[in-house]
C-alpha cells in the first residue's frame, strides 16, 4: 500500500507563488514536497530584428551568365540574438524602392538556428543569373539599384546598393538564395 503526504492547502499555495514569481519550476519530489527551482541569469535569447542587425552584400565569383555572392547580416547592437531560416530578397530600382521582377527564389537548404553575439555575421549564398540571354521583349530590361533585404520573421526590410540590371517581368527569375548560415 503507497503512502502519499499531503502537503498543507496554505504551504503548497505558498510554494507555487514562490516558485512562479521566481520564473522557475515547480516539481514535487516522491515524498510529496514541494520544491522551487530557478535557473539563476538565464534569460531566453530573443530573435533577431533590424534593430539588430545590418544587411551588406559581399559579391564572389561569376561564371557563364551567373554571378555568385552573399548577403551578410552582422549584429550590430550590444546584445546577443538568434536568425534562422529563410528571409526576403529582391530587386529593387526606379530611385525609390519598386520592386524589379520576381522575388528570390528560396534554394533548399538546412536551416539551422544561428546564435549571433555582437558584432558576429551570418550569410545567405545568393546566386545572380543575367538578364542577358532573356530576349529584351520577353525579360524587360531595367536598372536596378540594390536589394531589398527582409530579415527572417520581420515585415520591414533593408536597403543594400546593388547596381545591377533585372528583368521587370516577374515570369523571369533571376535570383535565388539559401537559408541564413
Amino acid at each position: 500500500m503507497e503512502r502519499w503526504t499531503r502537503i498543507g492547502t496554505w504551504s503548497g499555495v505558498v510554494v507555487m507563488l514562490v516558485a512562479s514569481l521566481a520564473g522557475g519550476v515547480l516539481a514535487l519530489s516522491p515524498s510529496g514536497s514541494a520544491t522551487a527551482a530557478r535557473v539563476v541569469g538565464a534569460r531566453p535569447v530573443p530573435e533577431c530584428t533590424n534593430a539588430e542587425l545590418t544587411a551588406s552584400y559581399r559579391g564572389g565569383d561569376a561564371a557563364t551568365s551567373h554571378v555568385y555572392g552573399r548577403i551578410v547580416l552582422r549584429n550590430t547592437s550590444d546584445r546577443t540574438c538568434w536568425v534562422q531560416g529563410y528571409g526576403g530578397l529582391s530587386y529593387v530600382g526606379g530611385g525609390n524602392g519598386t520592386q524589379i521582377g520576381a522575388a528570390a527564389d528560396r534554394t533548399p537548404s538546412n536551416r539551422p538556428r544561428v546564435t549571433l553575439q555582437p558584432g558576429e555575421r551570418v550569410r545567405s549564398a545568393v546566386v545572380e543569373t543575367s538578364y542577358a540571354p532573356y530576349p529584351k521583349k520577353k525579360c524587360k530590361p531595367r536598372p536596378v539599384d540594390g536589394f531589398r533585404v527582409y530579415l527572417p520573421d520581420e515585415t520591414r526590410s533593408q536597403f543594400v546598393k546593388h547596381p545591377t540590371t533585372g528583368c521587370a517581368n516577374p515570369k523571369v527569375h533571376l535570383l535565388a538564395h539559401k537559408a541564413y548560415r
